[in-house]
Parts: C-alpha cells; sequence; structure tokens
C-alpha cells in the first residue's frame, strides 16, 4: 500500500520498516481488533497487543450508520489477515484505519521488544515519562494535549507552563490560565525547554509537524499508551523520552478497550514504561529530521 499523500507519512513509514526488519518480515496474523470509545486495541496471532488512541471528533457525522462508516469496509473481517498489511492502514486517511493501523504496528513493536529487548537504552518500566526526564524548576514547559496528571505535576513546579489543546473545555478551573489554542502551537513549543506530546498526535497525523517545531526543546517527551512503538526513528527526529505502556495481559486489556475503558483502566493489565534516549546518539539530526 502506498501512503496516501499525508505529511505523516515518512515517519510512519519509516516506524514500519523498523519494525519490519527487527522481525524479519516474520509473517504475523491479527487475532483480534476492537475499536473502542477511546481506544483500539490489536492482538497478534503470538499473543502481543497494542492499543492507540480512537479519534472519535475526526470521523465526519459520528452518527448512526454514518456515511464515512464506508472508510471501513473491512469491518468484521480485521481478524485473521496479515499484520503487517494492518499496520499499513495508519498510511491511510481514514481515522478509523490509522487508529487500528497504529495499534497494530505497536503490537508489532511489542513483539519485536521482547524478542530482541532494546539493547543501548535505558528502559524503565514502571516509570512515569515525566519522571525519566530531567525537568528543572526554571524550564519552560509546553504540554500538547490536556494532560490533567501532567497538569497537576507541574503548575507549581515549572517557571512557566502552557498547555496547547484543540479542545479548550478539557481543561478545568485553574488549568484554563496554561491553555493555548493549537493555532499556537509553533509559537509554544518553538519557545519551551521541555515539550510534552500525546502520542495521540500520531493518530492525528500531526507529530512529524509538532516535532519540527520543538528545535530549542532539550527534553522531548513523547507519552501515552499510543506513544508504545519501536522508539528509534522517534529518537532520530529529537524525541528524549518515549513514554508507553508494556501490555501484560492482553486479552483483558481487550475485553476493557471493547467496554469502552480509557487508558485510566489499562493499570491492572499494562503497566507504564519509560524509553531513555542514550546521550550519546547523535544530535544533529534532531530537528533537521523531522517530517514537514
Amino acid at each position: 500500500m502506498r501512503p496516501e499523500g499525508n505529511g505523516e507519512a515518512p515517519l510512519i513509514q519509516e516506524l514500519i520498516e523498523t519494525v519490519e526488519r527487527g522481525l524479519r518480515s516474520t509473517e504475523t496474523i491479527v487475532e483480534e481488533v476492537r475499536i473502542g470509545v477511546f481506544y483500539t486495541a490489536v492482538k497478534l496471532d503470538s499473543g502481543q497487543a497494542g492499543v492507540a488512541f480512537t479519534p472519535i471528533r475526526e470521523i465526519p457525522e459520528a452518527v448512526c450508520c454514518p456515511r464515512s462508516a464506508g472508510r471501513m469496509p473491512a469491518a468484521g473481517r480485521l481478524a485473521g489477515q496479515s499484520a503487517w498489511d494492518l499496520a499499513r492502514y495508519a498510511l491511510t486517511e481514514s481515522p478509523l484505519k490509522i487508529a487500528v493501523g497504529i495499534a497494530t504496528l505497536n503490537a508489532l513493536s511489542a513483539r519485536l521488544m521482547e524478542e530482541n529487548g532494546l539493547p543501548g537504552y535505558r528502559c524503565l518500566p514502571g516509570a512515569d515519562a515525566l519522571d525519566a526526564a530531567e525537568i528543572n524548576s526554571d524550564d519552560r514547559v509546553a504540554l500538547v494535549g490536556a494532560f490533567v496528571p501532567f497538569i497537576k505535576k507541574l503548575k507549581e513546579t515549572v517557571r512557566q507552563l502552557r498547555v496547547v489543546e484543540k479542545n479548550p473545555h478539557a481543561l478545568k478551573g485553574d488549568e484554563l490560565e496554561f491553555y493555548r489554542p493549537a493555532e499556537q502551537a509553533e509559537e509554544v513549543l518553538s519557545q519551551a525547554d521541555v515539550v510534552v506530546i500525546s502520542g495521540s498526535a500520531i493518530v492525528h497525523h500531526s507529530l512529524g509537524q509538532l516535532l519540527g517545531f520543538c528545535r530549542n526543546a532539550r527534553q522531548v517527551i513523547v507519552a501515552g499508551p499510543t506513544a508504545s512503538m519501536y522508539p528509534d526513528p522517534l529518537f532520530e527526529r529529537g524525541v528524549t523520552v518515549l513514554g508507553g505502556i508494556a501490555v501484560r495481559d492482553a486479552d483483558k486489556l481487550l475485553r476493557v478497550v471493547g467496554e469502552g475503558g480509557s487508558g485510566y483502566f489499562f493499570g491492572r493489565w499494562a503497566e507504564k514504561v519509560a524509553i531513555v534516549r542514550p546521550r550519546s546518539q547523535k544530535q544533529g539530526a534532531d530537528r533537521g529530521g523531522a517530517d514537514p
């Protein structure tokens, strides 16, 4: 499948190719797919699972029998397909297909990391992405996405906090003082010492562009259950910490996702994992390597 012309295609294509090389294109079948209200989950026949944010707001006419349903023509026939074919759904422009593609890519990444490990990287099971990063009291911090736990942790401990968010209603009470509209993303991120980006940005096909805005940041963190892919292509684009999850019970996780569970329910069947980029990794390509 060829990319359909989106700006995120180079990053996603490289992620797929990196995992494909690592697994030596081993044939892998998707055993089960769940598209929930908050997350989409995929389980492989080898036992690994991956999740991705479900972009409900991006689906036009998200009502009963929408015309956009035609964009998911394989519904009912996804299980049993090649995982590599479904991973390439992430290269399309259909919101649901992208979510299935990224969830499949995360499941394949989990298999690669399980089989080969992460030699040379510092992997911190159970660690929060913020705890793995080096954030100082005089830092200017920008969040892309309303990470409420992160806002609570940072608002009293850093010099400046800004939250770039499409939906202002995602912030409540005193959190609103930190709000900046999405249109100000480049201005806010280019002035930040530390940037934290929701992994859902890759489902929105905006992560590559956002990384390009982080030209002055010392720390760039991509966090959330969606940010559970093999790290190399992201580290090459300037990410310093990748904070995703490791699924411990695939069947129960898929059940929670299918029953409308959010990321807050993953703690019993998945754990946070922070992967830290080695200091020795070349920094020169950090900003220039980001997708347009």
